[in-house]
Formats: C-alpha cells, sequence, structure tokens
C-alpha cells in the first residue's frame, strides 16, 4: 500500500499489483525513461507526433513536474523500466482553443490537471492507469490550493473515452459543439479529502 502524511508530496515506492510493478514518484534518472513513453504514446497512439505547443512538458519534465511543488510526475517501473506514467500540473485548460466556460470552470492555479497518463502497450490491463489517477487525485489533495481535479482526453484514442467515463464527470464533449470543436472530451473528478495521514491502497 502507499502511505504519506498531509503535505506530502512525493508518493513512496509501493507494490503496483502483481507482475513486479512499483509505482514510485518520478527521480531524475527516470526521466529519460518516461519521456520514451510519452512520445512512443503521442506518436503511435495520438498519431500527432511531437508538436511544441501541445508537448513541450515533455521535453523538461523536470521543469514541468519535478521542481514545481505542486506537480508531480509518477511513474510504474517493472525490471528497471519505466512503463505507465501520470502527472499532475497546476494549469487550467486554456481558451483558445477550449471553450471559454471551460477555463472559466478550471482556472490555473487552483485546478490540477492530470495529463501524461499513458501505458505501454505490453502493460495495459494490469489496472496501471487506474493507480496512476488514483495516487495523483491523493497527490493534489495533499499538496494544498486546489479545489477541482480535471482532464481532457481524445476519444479517437481506442480505449480512452470508456476509461475515463468508468471513472469521471463529462463536462464537456466537443464533438457536439458546432463544427465539431477540438474533438476532445472534458472531465471532471472528485478531489479526494484528505485530513491527517493518508493511506491509500494499491489494488
Amino acid at each position: 500500500m502507499v502511505s504519506a502524511t498531509a503535505g506530502a508530496t512525493k508518493v513512496p515506492d509501493a507494490p503496483a499489483g502483481t507482475g513486479g510493478y512499483v509505482l514510485r514518484t518520478a527521480t531524475a534518472q527516470d526521466v529519460g525513461g518516461a519521456r520514451a513513453v510519452m512520445l512512443d504514446t503521442v506518436y503511435r497512439d495520438l498519431r500527432s507526433g511531437y508538436v511544441p505547443r501541445w508537448h513541450a512538458d515533455i521535453i523538461d519534465l523536470d521543469g514541468a513536474y519535478l521542481r514545481p511543488a505542486r506537480c508531480t510526475l509518477l511513474v510504474v517501473v517493472r525490471d528497471g523500466e519505466v512503463v505507465a506514467t501520470g502527472a499532475v500540473r497546476d494549469r487550467g485548460p486554456q481558451a483558445p482553443p477550449n471553450p471559454q466556460w471551460v477555463a472559466d470552470r478550471f482556472p490555473s492555479g487552483s485546478t490540477a490537471q492530470l495529463c501524461r497518463i499513458y501505458v505501454r502497450p505490453g502493460h495495459r490491463r494490469h489496472g496501471l492507469a487506474r493507480m496512476l489517477v488514483r495516487e495523483l487525485g491523493e497527490f493534489a489533495a495533499r499538496a494544498g490550493g486546489y479545489t477541482s481535479l480535471y482532464l481532457h482526453t481524445d476519444p479517437s484514442v481506442p480505449g480512452a473515452e470508456p476509461f475515463w467515463r468508468s471513472l469521471a464527470e463529462e463536462v464537456c464533449d466537443e464533438r457536439a459543439l458546432p463544427g465539431g470543436g477540438q474533438g476532445i472530451i472534458h472531465f471532471a473528478l472528485p478531489l479526494p479529502g484528505v485530513a491527517g495521514p493518508v493511506t491509500s491502497p494499491i489494488r
């Protein structure tokens, strides 16, 4: 299980189910492996390739997630290899390109945005993404100052839409907007209430 005290910003190493998986807060030594998972995903699954305005954080993981106190990057490691990633950033959706009302609902600073929740294909269906979501939510609650938990997803990625609908509440499906918007779906998740020491089981 994962245990942390209130205000802690690091997730202790913890077994992530069976199969030798370990979930932990990323270190500088994990940056290369995490970046490889992310870049492989944007090229293979998202099929956008690297787009600087969307993916600059992937290049500067240290500046985006490791150094800021209220941001984090978690990794799942097996046999010394990073096989899954997940992050929190303290920035809400911007308008444009997102609808103004969505940006207004999730302002930067008070919004914890879940992002880069990627699992290598050979390691899917082990519950790793769900574990990352749970731990990232707990991190946001402990970090303080956040009032909402937000994410968006591209429903064209196989499995992405049903996965997030099983965990989160739809805020806006841009496919229903005039012109189809960006074709993405915005979601909100409940922000865990944390008071005192927290124990979050890994299932």
